[in-house]
């Protein structure tokens, strides 16, 4: 039998054994690029890489369902779960890992407004990145703008917070990504974010407090430097426990 000298052979032809993940981890690797459970990797994936993962996650997701010794071949309602908990954690519960940042239409300040805005509450989901288990809160935006300020539609603050939040993450970096996030798009003098959270890995295992929650801020600029406008930002915040 004829053989192909390594020469001739088809790139795709050395790999095709190869894990698509293994490929993605190689090339993120190699790059030098952190792909911790809450960073974005969309600029290492294709979009037929992604549907591969998609069979991937679904095949080791089978093998989990196989060692919980359930029998998913006669058992009904567990027939094709693998499929659809693949498709949940790429497409949905995990898709801000995956996909790039939405696009955000961005305008100048021309009114030159100076006052404070604030934008929520914005409902947000999660999962936390030590059980995967939900985190479902809400979160408010405080902007205090500048004549540079650019200037972006109230729903796009929901699409960001969408984005950072469709990973496995935990709450206090997730404020602080989507503070890193909204200063870069906008420029503003000052930034503030409240996040309130229910933690499933509280409620739902564990200790199971269902009415404990988490809330944590972050502070930039003026709302940092400014205690008054601090306050102010704070008591406009209609928080319902």
């Amino acid at each position: 039998m004829l053989m192909k000298s390594p020469t001739t052979m088809n790139p795709s032809d050395t790999d095709a054994g190869t894990p698509v993940s293994v490929k993605i981890r190689e090339r993120l690797v190699a790059a030098r690029k952190r792909f911790h459970a809450n960073d974005n990797i969309a600029e290492f994936v294709t979009p037929a890489e992604l549907e591969k993962l998609l069979d991937e996650v679904e095949l080791k997701m089978q093998g989990v369902l196989d060692s919980l010794v359930i029998d998913t071949v006669n058992d009904h309602n567990t027939d094709n779960t693998a499929r659809r908990v693949a498709k949940m954690y790429l497409n949905e519960v995990f898709r801000g890992r995956y996909v790039a940042c939405p696009s955000i239409t961005e305008f100048p300040n021309v009114g030159h407004l100076n006052e404070l805005m604030i934008v929520g509450p914005i409902t947000v989901r999660s999962a936390c990145s030590h059980h995967f288990c939900p985190v479902i809160g809400k979160i408010w935006i405080g902007i205090m703008p500048n004549e540079h300020t650019n200037v972006i539609g109230l729903s796009k603050y929901a699409r960001l917070a969408e984005w950072i939040m469709g990973r496995p993450q935990i709450q206090e970096e997730a404020v602080v990504q989507l503070a890193d996030l909204i200063q870069e798009k906008t420029q503003p003098d000052g930034l503030a974010i409240v996040m309130e959270a229910s933690h499933y890995c509280m409620a739902w295992r564990g200790v199971k407090d269902m009415d404990s929650k988490m809330i944590n801020s972050v502070m930039r600029g003026v709302f940092l430097k400014d205690p008054n406008l601090r306050r102010e930002f704070l008591s406009l915040i209609p928080r319902k426990g």
